[in-house]
Parts: C-alpha cells; structure tokens; sequence
C-alpha cells in the first residue's frame, strides 16, 4: 500500500473516532447545561408558587385555569404539555393541580430534584415543602423533552459536518498528494538517473522530514563512490601489475621448451619457479588487501590472545627465515602486564603480523636477525635492513610500490595491507629507523589518537 493511500485511511478512520469522542462530550456537556437552565425554571416556579400560598388558597382540590392550545395564537411557540405543578397538603391530600390526566407522585418526605416515573416516562420533579410543613409544592417536567432539545441542538451541530464530508475528504487527498509531491519527485530524479550517477541530491529545499533521509542517502552515495573508486584503482592496478610477471612467465616458459644444454634448462626452470613464487605471493597479497578493503568483515569484538597470533605468524615465515639464515626472535612484556589489550579479529591481525615479519625477514641482511617486541602498549618488528630514506619512507604503503634495488620476490602490497587491518583494529604504523642513528628499520604498530 502506498504512503498516500495508508495516510487517507488513517485518515477516514482516525477523524469519525475524533467526531464520535467529540459528538459525545459534546451531548454530554449540551445536557448539563440544558438540565442546568430548566432546573432552575423548576425551582424558579415552584418557589412562586410557594409564594402564593396562604390561608384559604388553595382551596381542596383547586384547578388552575387550562394552558393554551399548542399552536393558538395566544400560546405562541410555548409547549406546555410536558411540564407540570401539584400542591399537596400536609395530609397529603392533592389541593391544586394545573394539569388533567398528568398526577405528579407525592412522597411526604421528598426535598430536592427526583427523577419519577409518570404514565410511563421519566420525569424530573422537584419537591419544596413550605417552611410551617402545610404544602409540599412540586414542579415536574418530562426529561425527553430535555433530550428532545439536546439531541437538537447536537443533530444541528452534526449534519453540517456530515455534509461537508466529502468535500473534507477531497480536500485531504488534496492536502496529502500536495505534502508528499516532494517524495514523488526525488523518486522520479532516482528512477531517471543513470548507474553511474552518484551526483548528491540537493537538500537545500527540501522539506525537514526528508532532509534526514536525503542526508543518509548522500552520505551512502559518497561511500559507494569511494569503494567504485577504489575497486577501479585496484583493479587497474593489478591488470597493471599482473601484465609484466605474466609476460616474464611466458618468456621463462619459452626458454624452458627452448633450453639447448640440461645446466641451460635447469636455469630456466629456476627462474620459473622464481616467476611462479613471485605470481603466487602476489595474487595472495592482492586477495587479502581485497578482503580487508571490501568491508565485508568479521565481527571485531573478540579479545585477542597475541600468542597463537605470533607464533602462527613465526610459522609461516620461518621457511624464508631458513633460507635466507635469519634469526626469528620474540620478546614478550614482564610477567603481569597483559600484552597490547585489544578487541579485533585474530585471523586479520595474523596476517598484519606475518606480513610485518616477512618484509623485516625479506629485506633484512642475509644471516642477521629479525626481532618482534611486544608490550602493553605497541608492538614493533624491527631487522638491520637498509636505512629507508625520507622519500621511501612517505611513500610506503602505496600499492605496488618497491624501493629501488630489491633483489627478493615481492609485490609492494604487504604495508598496504598492514595500514588498512591496523586502521580496521584502531591501531597506526609508524616506520622508521631502529636505532637512534639512523640504523636498521623498525615498523611499530601502537593505539591511534582516538583509541589510545
């Protein structure tokens, strides 16, 4: 159901419940004053008529002189046939009565207003005994006839509205089409735009209610161009950077089918092998900078335990450590000091760390050592590598960016990725020298400004 349909039938409903509740109240508040204004005509009459009394009036049984004809020019609008006075002695005997066939009910003891049957319909009385107790003068009036006017005075009320009602109902689904044509129209700006389109809609005149809606929806456009942007970097950068170990691999595969002498071929197969590993590693590394770009994450909230975290990490590069004879070492916090609380994924963080330990391990002198130091407040993993020069070292974690004269197999990914699980888990890195003198390379990971 549309929003245009469901406001009218919340509408039609909503505005006979509101007339019912008012319709009500307003009877209610028409028959007090109503009662309230004949009441007092009642009290009004039967004090002058107490007034009136005396010794040897009324006589036993006295007849008023008849009320005029309802409709007879000296009646005027008057209607008397519901309305009623009776004098009782203090015998109770009937002494005057303005009415044949109409016989208020005595009761001896009766003060005040009492609502009494007479000849099958209610009727309000109201009881003034005298003050010596001689007469007991009563004044009554039919309580329908109260009614009668009530319920006159509200149908006057009621009909109007009753008939304007279906000019009501047109000017509402007028008043809604008009309120909601601001929805209509974003949604025709929506509908007519092309995919690519991620222009901001403008807000400036829009109406308050939408302009929460229009801002989420701006803020979702900006972010959707952000990762196009980024997926249309990526991509052109990993057609780039396949391109040329692609084009190698052909050509190593040529000189392999091709090798004249078996020491020839057993060349050609080595930097195949090279080639391959090089391919391999990087489609790893793409695929995990992927991973941790795409915002398809993990829920970062389990308490990380650093242990199986580093040695998994020493694990999976202890190979390369062999082979190029370097040293893996460890050092923990003193006994009592929790190392580097943190809430994250253990998986995303065993990659940032076997990722910092093979570039140390990568480009670290042949037969040197490689450290990861780790307390409760940063973890660093530092090598006796090359000194980076302040160009290299801005340039750092570019993607597919790789220092000048490297010998080793690599894809200039790995820092990349290191910077975007660290951003993921609150954390910056900071490479620099290791020594005070300008020795050795040190990459330390420790609490960004927000979460430190």
């Amino acid at each position: 159901m549309s929003l245009q349909r469901r406001l009218l039938l919340y509408l039609m409903i909503c505005a006979p419940l509101v007339w019912g509740a008012a319709l009500y109240f307003s009877i209610q508040r028409a028959r007090h004053e109503v009662n309230e204004m004949f009441d007092t005509e009642l009290v009004r009459l039967a004090r002058q008529v107490q007034a009136t009394l005396g010794d040897g009036y009324p006589a036993a049984a006295s007849t008023l002189p008849p009320a005029p004809r309802e409709g007879a020019p000296e009646a005027g609008d008057a209607d008397v046939r519901d309305l009623a006075i009776a004098v009782w002695s203090a015998q109770g005997a009937l002494a005057l009565s303005d009415r044949e066939g109409v016989d208020l009910p005595y009761r001896r003891d009766a003060s005040g207003f009492v609502d009494a049957p007479v000849d099958g319909r209610v009727w309000r009385v109201y009881y003034l005994p005298s003050a010596d107790g001689r007469w007991l003068v009563a004044a009554g009036q039919g309580a329908y006839e109260r009614d009668e006017l009530v319920y006159g005075l509200t149908v006057t009320q009621v009909v109007p509205w009753l008939l304007v009602l279906p000019v009501l109902l047109a000017v509402m689904t007028w008043a809604v089409r008009a309120a909601l044509a601001p929805m209509r129209r974003l949604t025709d700006e929506l509908a007519g735009r092309d995919a690519q389109d991620l222009r901001p809609v403008p807000s400036a005149r829009a109406p308050a209610e939408l302009k929460p809606l229009l801002g989420a929806m701006n803020g979702l456009f900006q972010r959707i161009e952000q990762l196009l942007v980024r997926e249309r970097r990526f991509t052109a950068d990993a057609a780039h950077e396949l391109r040329t170990p692609l084009a190698v691999l052909g050509a190593q595969w040529d000189v392999v089918r091709h090798a004249a002498s078996p020491e020839e071929r057993r060349l050609a197969e080595d930097k195949l092998s090279t080639g391959l590993r090089r391919m391999e590693r990087l489609v790893t590394q793409m695929l995990s900078l992927s991973r941790v770009e795409s915002g398809v994450l993990p829920a970062m909230d389990a308490e990380i335990d650093w242990h199986p975290i580093v040695e998994q990490a020493m694990s999976d590069c202890l190979p390369l450590a062999e082979r190029r004879r370097i040293e893996l070492a460890c050092e923990w916090p003193a006994p009592g000091v929790h190392p580097m609380p943190l809430l994250g994924d253990s998986h995303l963080l065993t990659v940032l760390v076997r990722n910092l330990l093979d570039n140390a391990v990568r480009y670290a002198p042949e037969g040197s050592a490689v450290l990861l130091h780790i307390d409760a407040e940063h973890l660093a993993v530092e090598n006796d590598g090359p000194p980076l020069s302040p160009a290299q070292l801005a340039r750092m974690g570019e993607r597919f960016y790789r220092p000048d004269g490297q010998h080793e197999v690599g894809s200039g990914l790995g820092v990349s990725i290191v910077r975007r699980i660290a951003q993921l888990h609150g954390l910056e890195l900071q490479l620099g020298p290791r020594t005070d003198d300008g020795q050795g390379v040190r990459a330390m990971l420790r609490f960004d400004a927000a979460h430190r």
